[in-house]
């Protein structure tokens, strides 16, 4: 019979409805393919972007704005918030509103128009991770800032308006009501127990392992206890740190190995679908959330929607347990001989 699962970090309730379970073959999806035609973000077409604020080239160097790049970070063209002025918080009437500032960039993760996380080598990753890190370090100098935000759209039905390979970053002068649930239950349970809850994550579903999906050297990645979605998964670190761009050189080899995998199984069991992926750091100012927050990556296919029930109650159902979606992620045969795979 169906099961009513919470979450032990938001406390948010999800329905595994396992009274029809679904197996990777049963969801109507959108296989991510390439259509071709003119792309802003391949070699060549620099000055069809704004100028870029940071990239990585190739050892034989080249100009700023031209080719010879391996990753780019460049202003977005349509942005959602404005770089320029400031906050001016206000009220209006009983409501609080203020000026849309904040920075919105895209990373260009590679020149390579058909390339994807999946198919990247590894040491490919390696640069975009620490593109986020050098990115996140030189906003966090903006004292406007709240929270930074790096999230992909990876396909169409995923929210993707060009199909070469990218992430978007997000500096906002507040903290999501997302995130900010995360931290408050983390702290929670911190003032319970003087423990990290994502720790105790860790220690716990390494022991179980029926919801891991894959381990290395420094990360382990589950399916939650209580996932929103079918196929969800979390990458956790397994060295406590609450700041993303804490991290150090081995522990940016060993997370991009492991989202090479992951990816990797989600488009061998699940046939190249669209996807969502979100990297949740603590935030740039406030309380000193460094004993109880913990970094992390979350991995979300586009399998289903959500509609009225989920909008008017928010609970999720899931058509597939966590438990099910570990399993055939877990047993999904991809190449990655560096990683260790239970």
């Amino acid at each position: 019979m169906p099961e009513l699962r919470k979450d032990p970090v938001t406390e948010r309730w999800v329905i595994i409805a396992t009274d029809r379970a679904r197996r990777p073959t049963d969801f109507t999806r959108q296989t991510v393919t390439l259509k071709g035609g003119f792309c802003p973000f391949c070699p060549g077409n620099e000055a069809k972007t704004p100028p870029e604020i940071l990239a990585y080239r190739n050892g034989n160097g080249g100009e700023r704005d031209k080719p010879g790049w391996t990753v780019r970070v460049v202003p977005n063209k349509y942005p959602a918030l404005g770089i320029e002025g400031g906050l001016d918080r206000r009220a209006d009437g009983m409501f609080d509103k203020m000026n849309g500032i904040g920075a919105h960039e895209v990373i260009i993760e590679s020149p390579e128009h058909a390339q994807t996380l999946a198919s990247m080598p590894e040491k490919r990753i390696e640069d975009v991770l620490w593109a986020f890190r050098d990115r996140i370090v030189d906003l966090k100098r903006d004292r406007r800032f709240k929270y930074i935000l790096i999230f992909k759209n990876h396909g169409e039905a995923a929210g993707a308006t060009l199909e070469h390979s990218h992430c978007q970053l997000i500096a906002l002068p507040i903290v999501p009501s997302r995130v900010a649930e995360e931290l408050q239950g983390a702290r929670r349970y911190y003032e319970l127990k003087e423990r990290c809850i994502f720790c105790d994550i860790i220690h716990q579903e390494s022991g179980d392992e029926s919801r891991v999906v894959a381990e290395n050297a420094g990360f382990l990645t589950v399916s939650p206890y209580a996932p929103r979605f079918p196929f969800e998964t979390c990458i956790l670190p397994k060295k406590h740190e609450s700041a993303f761009e804490n991290a150090n050189s081995g522990d940016f080899a060993d997370l991009a190995k492991m989202i090479k995998l992951v990816i990797g199984k989600m488009d061998a069991v699940l046939e190249r679908p669209a996807y969502n992926m979100v990297l949740h750091t603590e935030p740039m100012s406030g309380p000193d959330s460094a004993d109880y927050f913990h970094w992390h990556v979350e991995l979300m296919p586009k399998l289903t929607k959500v509609a009225g029930f989920e909008w008017g109650t928010g609970f999720y159902i899931n058509p597939t347990s966590p438990e099910e979606a570990a399993r055939y992620l877990r047993e999904a045969v991809v190449e990655a001989p560096e990683l260790a795979v239970r």
